[in-house]
């Protein structure tokens, strides 16, 4: 085989050793994001929450949740409905809260109010 076709061997990198107390504590604050966010769909099933206003202003525990997540635990919003108001608004299935653009927010919050 000539040198050029051979392959440098390739070094892995991996992610730093963690604790075993570190671990638990990142297990603590996902299962606490995670009871949060389930409570809030659930709010949002009820009607007790307004999906205008955490689209607006989301609390720091929603910004990796999906929008469409959100969306579908509003009611009278299913997959097709949901999946519908992100391609009018030009918003990706799997776009969280967090990284929607404020064009996006503002589209979203006003297709929504109709």
């Amino acid at each position: 085989m000539s040198p050029a076709t051979q392959s440098p061997p390739s070094a892995t990198v991996s992610a730093p050793e963690r604790s075993l107390v570190q671990r638990m504590d990142a297990l603590h604050r996902a299962n606490a994001i995670r009871t949060r966010r389930a409570q809030l769909k659930r709010d949002l099933k009820a009607g007790r929450a307004s999906i205008h206003h955490l689209l607006l202003n989301p609390p720091e525990y929603l910004g990796t949740a999906k929008v469409l997540d959100m969306l579908l635990a509003v009611p009278k919003y299913g997959r097709v409905k949901a999946n519908k108001v992100l391609v009018q608004c030009r918003i990706s299935p799997s776009k969280t809260i967090g990284g929607l653009s404020e064009r996006q927010r503002g589209e979203l919050v006003s297709l929504l109010h109709r």
